[in-house]
């Protein structure tokens, strides 16, 4: 926010307003200089969390986070998201996550459809919507169960079964068994990034978990989690974060950044409204007032849609 006390008027026209030039061949890189001349609306916010993310992930000293909620796993994000978790310390996300990567970790097919249709008409032709994403019953339903049942009983089975996980162990267990690449539950495992998901239960996976817990010696400790995250706030000085879209997994990563004094980097996109009161649509500003970003940090909040924003700014970071 730009307040008019203390400026000159000179000051607050020093930087101009340039046109973009395109040219054949460009490279997003190329692209994104190309733009720091630009009014742009929202385009300024992109290019600033460019900027914070890389300066961000090359701090050494930071502890750095990266959360979602599992809406974008369903569309064509999912593999992109794997490929980055590399880059950052800990996930926080949601139990439909663990929902779409494992049915497509085995194959699931989700289609390309529309926001438009009649949705009483895919009810009785047994095809779920997500947005304008279709998927058929039997692609996820029934492959979450199949899947998810075949791995738990080989967990269950296993010589060093505990008999009671934090949902960071139990997805890092599903993400050794699991081989698709594309897979986070795969990545997360392979770069021994733990994955927080404080609503484990709220999606088929956590349904099947329950039911699973009826007649197995099974217990799911969440506290353990919440003390893990507890810990890493008071062993860090500084904390960073990638927040896509708001909601629980947004919020578990400031909450806990409050007792160390407030996230240093941060960055937050969504097509949230903030005029309802809600977290998804509260930008990181009101989370200064709370101290859960810090009032120093470097912080920017980008309105939205993830998947044409997040592309273009992994590619202009060079993630892969």
């Amino acid at each position: 926010m730009i307040t008019m006390a203390g400026y000159r008027k000179g000051s607050l026209l020093e930087r101009k307003v340039n046109d973009i030039r395109l040219r054949k061949g460009m490279k997003v890189k190329e692209l994104m200089q190309s733009m720091n001349g630009i009014g742009g609306f929202s385009a300024q916010h992109m290019l600033g969390g460019i900027k914070i993310i890389g300066n961000m992930l090359s701090d050494k000293g930071a502890f750095n986070f990266l959360s979602f909620p599992a809406d974008i796993v369903a569309t064509g994000m999912r593999g992109m998201i794997a490929d980055a978790i590399k880059h950052f310390d800990a996930v926080i996300t949601t139990g439909g996550t663990l929902d779409h990567d494992l049915a497509k970790s085995y194959g699931g097919r989700y289609s390309i459809g529309s926001f438009n249709v009649d949705d009483s008409m895919l009810h009785r032709k047994k095809i779920y919507r997500l947005g304008n994403i279709f998927i058929e019953h039997n692609e996820y339903g029934k492959a979450v169960e199949e899947h998810f049942n075949k791995i738990m009983r080989d967990i269950y089975g296993s010589k060093d079964y505990k008999k009671e996980y934090s949902a960071t162990e139990l997805t890092y267990e599903f993400g050794r068994r699991i081989k698709d690449p594309h897979s986070i539950l795969r990545q997360a495992y392979l770069h021994n990034v733990p994955i927080f998901n404080p609503g484990i239960l709220d999606g088929a996976f956590g349904t099947h978990l329950s039911i699973f817990s009826q007649d197995h010696d099974f217990k799911l400790n969440l506290i353990k989690d919440e003390l893990r995250l507890s810990d890493i706030a008071f062993d860090n000085k500084k904390t960073g974060a990638l927040m896509i879209g708001g909601g629980i997994s947004k919020h578990h990563v400031i909450w806990w950044n409050q007792f160390k004094g407030g996230l240093d980097y941060a960055v937050y996109i969504t097509t949230a409204t903030q005029y309802d009161g809600s977290l998804s649509g509260a930008r990181l500003e009101e989370a200064v007032s709370w101290g859960k970003v810090n009032e120093r940090a470097k912080y920017v909040t980008i309105d939205g849609d993830a998947t044409i924003i997040l592309p273009v700014m992994f590619a202009a970071l060079d993630l892969f």
